[in-house]
């Protein structure tokens, strides 16, 4: 082997070592995280701590909740969640999306309020599901729509399109899956810890 080629050589194992041991050291600091995706089609890791807007505008049609940008849902939910207002909308029905994409930190937040307002963990998970990971807002694929006019529509509607309403204590929570634009929704359950 030539000077030049032992240089070559010699240079590009500098280089490699260098990337792998910055890429080591920024993963150890939690500056760097790799992903693979091993289950093609659903949600990666990380989903889980990608954020929803924390609020938005006020609802046009009753100032009582928000309409938040959909921010945070996955790609095909997002798509879902447009077409599903666009139908909405040459029906003249207004949707306002009062509750989207949640990251685990949000989720937590919500469900310590519910603890807050209802006295008790059990009475809270009721309406906010504990631990965060359990929950479809978390993963990208729930919304709460107000007010509750639209969401009976959505009700009536949403399944040729893959959204349903999931529990029978929630009028505004729904949602998304494609089997459902086949298969219809399934039964309600009472409540998203099924008691």
């Amino acid at each position: 082997m030539s000077k030049t080629s032992r240089r070559v050589v010699f240079g590009v194992l500098l280089i490699v070592t260098l990337v792998v041991s910055t890429g080591a050291a920024l993963g150890y600091l939690g500056r760097l995280t790799l992903v693979f995706d091993r289950h093609p089609g659903k949600a990666l890791a990380i989903l889980e701590e990608v954020p929803g807007p924390p609020d938005g505008p006020k609802c046009a049609i009753d100032a009582r909740y928000l309409d938040e940008a959909p921010d945070g849902m996955r790609p095909e939910v997002l798509q879902a969640w447009k077409s599903l207002r666009s139908k909405a909308s040459q029906q003249g029905v207004q949707l306002c999306l009062n509750d989207g994409k949640r990251s685990r930190q949000q989720q937590q937040k919500e469900f310590d309020e519910a603890v807050e307002k209802f006295g008790t963990e059990e009475l809270a998970s009721r309406y906010v599901l504990n631990p965060p990971d359990r929950s479809a807002h978390v993963h990208g694929y729930a919304v709460d729509i107000q007010p509750i006019e639209s969401a009976q529509w959505v009700e009536k509607n949403g399944s040729t399109l893959g959204w349903c309403r999931r529990y029978e204590n929630e009028q505004w929570h729904f949602e998304y899956d494609t089997r459902y634009t086949t298969g219809g929704c399934p039964p309600l359950e009472k409540s998203a810890t099924g008691s």
